[in-house]
């Protein structure tokens, strides 16, 4: 069970920086991967759906505050102390974590900054944002507290590959898998255990990690991801286990 802890949105400006002092962003289940693998085998395939539209997405509207990120939270992501262009999303836009690892331009009365989402605001309505302290003082002055605001998910300026993490407890019998360093929104995973002719689509956990709970056979695991947009990867990971940083072997395009 997850527990969040969120401070409600800054009504008043003194007030609202008063009070940002004693909240704090949301608790990570996740911890310090153990080891590091590597991929070996990765390419976006040649299905007919794997092209990415390479814009970005629909313009949104709502409000923006402020919390104490640290780029933990619900999404189960390490802290990020040397980035924290990050935020909470509001419940229903979060969508049981599919907005986990997005990135969002956020444009205010100040100016436009794009951050990647690691944390859930429960208490904040459809269209609303929760940045870091030092995202919302990109776009208008934290004195403010709350102010008007419009969003859109971009590509992300990601680099290198995307990764995979197994969550601790993975192993052959339950399996947990979160992929990590995406450049656009992760709307599918599939798994092809060794000896299958079949993908099996896992299920998305609110923790932002597809669990597959019943058993698989030992050895190598393929795994099929899907972009918002259609495009498509595929990889090799080692065997399932518990803190396993994969690294893949190709990234999503922009």
């Amino acid at each position: 069970m997850h527990t969040i802890t969120r401070c409600l949105p800054h009504a008043f400006g003194a007030l609202a920086l008063a009070l940002l002092a004693a909240c704090g962003g949301g608790g990570s289940d996740s911890e310090t991967p153990d080891s590091t693998g590597t991929a070996d085998n990765g390419a976006v395939t040649d299905d007919s759906n794997s092209q990415a539209s390479g814009t970005a997405g629909p313009v949104r509207s709502g409000e923006a505050t402020f919390y104490g990120a640290t780029g933990e939270g619900h999404c189960s992501f390490d802290a990020s102390p040397q980035d924290l262009r990050v935020a909470a999303m509001n419940h229903a836009d979060y969508a049981n974590s599919a907005m986990c690892g997005a990135y969002v331009a956020v444009s205010g009365p100040k100016g436009k900054v794009t951050v990647r989402i690691t944390d859930e605001c429960p208490e904040c309505p459809r269209g609303h944002i929760d940045l870091s302290e030092s995202a919302f003082a990109r776009i208008a002055d934290p004195v403010a507290g709350r102010v008007p605001v419009t969003w859109q998910v971009v590509p992300g300026p990601v680099q290198g590959p995307v990764q995979y993490r197994y969550k601790e407890g993975s192993s052959i019998w339950w399996t947990a898998i979160q992929v990590r360093n995406h450049r656009r929104p992760i709307t599918k995973l599939e798994i092809r255990p060794t000896g299958s002719s079949q993908w099996i689509a896992v299920k998305r956990e609110p923790y932002n990690y597809f669990v597959y709970p019943s058993a698989i056979a030992a050895g190598a695991l393929q795994v099929r991801i899907t972009a918002e947009g259609g495009a498509v990867l595929v990889d090799t990971l080692p065997e399932p286990r518990g803190g396993l940083l994969v690294q893949g072997r190709a990234q999503f395009p922009g």
